[in-house]
């Protein structure tokens, strides 16, 4: 409420300048024009003028007033705004990518700040065998004593009272339910949601796989792995605001630039592949490991962002809840599966922790194909309003019929 107050305020500052700019427009006209009773070279201001006043206008004269009420109407069709519906499209997507942009970076800073935090301790205390502790009571620390304030100070944000027959522990799963059931309808949301299903399994089970070759291979104190996330926070940061100012400034869609991290992400799979065949490279040094940190944070961290406004894009309006709890679902639940097939990989090649890439890299290659190839954004994004226009209309006669029910009984 405030904000929007703050809002109607500044807008009232911008709109009081541009009625003065017309008075000052009119007084300028006056003080150059003449009174057409006295002739040119009169004055419209004198003691004994007539009033009127005219002034030189595309071939005769004409009054002031009249100049004025030109000027203006000519300059709101001029400025009148009109976009086309493409136009207002791109606009829109640019700035959902800002804000899922600004978001990501937000969230990198954070990451950056609790590092440099845990640097407090792990530098001066650096040979002190319990430094380690002391850092995990300092990141909790800080969690709690940042987060606690939200619990605190969280405004209440009522939704809409639960349907008949249904309940809390079971309303989210038919919603859920009830969204699946409309991939006819919107097939290339769908067809995003099972990509990104692939995508994310193979993207957050290669960053385990990686985790789990860099144990296998060196063991990093805590200052190292600060270091390394140092390395992937602050190219994190840069490559998001980096890749948000490519974007506006050549004005590129949200899939292609979806589409370079993609590319990106089966990489890295497919270098860890390699080292399954030599040991010269292959996440087999420990460079190696710096470089990942680098290029994921790179790549990686416009990935999160653009792989939101994807979705925000292709979600039916008014239906954000709905849609983006299957995309969470789909992040989430993808992460149950790939570990278990890579557990089962490894355990087959003896312990080969570097036979798990080649399926990861080959899941990626396919959810980057159906990405790529499956999804059609602009169709997608005409397909959910049409589906969310359609889906309100429904819900509204329903309302009605209701509405009417309740008003017999009441009779």
């Amino acid at each position: 409420m405030l904000l929007h107050i703050w809002a109607d305020f500044v807008l009232i500052q911008g709109v009081g300048p541009l009625g003065f700019s017309m008075t000052l427009f009119q007084s300028l006209a006056t003080a150059a024009g003449y009174d057409p009773l006295k002739g040119p070279g009169s004055s419209c201001q004198a003691p004994d003028s007539s009033g009127q006043c005219v002034l030189p206008w595309a071939g005769g004269v004409k009054a002031v007033s009249s100049i004025v009420l030109i000027a203006n109407g000519l300059s709101f069709a001029y400025e009148e705004g009109e976009i086309t519906k493409e136009e207002y499209e791109l606009e829109e997507s640019l700035e959902k990518n800002r804000i899922s942009n600004i978001s990501t970076t937000h969230s990198n800073i954070g990451y950056i700040a609790t590092l440099c935090l845990n640097l407090t301790l792990l530098l001066p205390l650096k040979g002190n065998p319990r430094v380690n502790n002391y850092v995990l009571v300092l990141v909790n620390s800080y969690w709690v004593l940042t987060g606690i304030w939200w619990f605190i100070f969280q405004q209440p944000r009522p939704g809409p009272p639960v349907p008949e027959g249904h309940n809390y522990l079971t309303i989210g799963w038919k919603q859920i339910w009830t969204a699946c059931k409309q991939y006819k309808q919107l097939p290339n949301t769908f067809t995003h949601l099972f990509g990104f299903f692939l995508l994310a399994d193979g993207l957050n089970t290669t960053g385990t796989l990686v985790a789990i070759c860099q144990n296998d291979k060196f063991s990093f104190s805590f200052l190292q792995n600060t270091y390394l996330g140092l390395a992937q926070a602050i190219t994190s940061s840069m490559s998001t605001l980096g890749f948000w100012y490519i974007q506006k400034y050549w004005k590129i869609s949200t899939k292609r630039m979806f589409v370079v991290t993609n590319v990106v992400t089966m990489l890295i799979p497919l270098w860890g592949m390699i080292g399954i065949w030599t040991e010269r490279f292959g996440f087999h040094k420990e460079w190696e490991f710096w470089a990942y940190n680098v290029v994921f944070g790179l790549f990686q961290a416009p990935y999160y962002a653009f792989s939101q406004t994807m979705m925000a894009e292709l979600t039916p309006p008014g239906f954000d809840n709905m849609f983006f709890g299957l995309f969470g679902l789909s992040n989430r639940a993808s992460s149950m599966i790939g570990p278990n097939v890579i557990q089962t990989i490894i355990d087959k090649s003896h312990g080969n922790n570097w036979y798990g890439f080649p399926f990861l890299f080959a899941l990626c290659v396919a959810a980057s194909i159906i990405i790529w190839f499956g999804v059609d954004v602009e169709k997608g994004r005409r397909d959910a309003g049409r589906w969310a226009r359609d889906k309100r209309a429904h819900q509204s006669v329903e309302t009605e019929v209701q509405n009417l029910g309740l008003e017999e009984k009441e009779k």
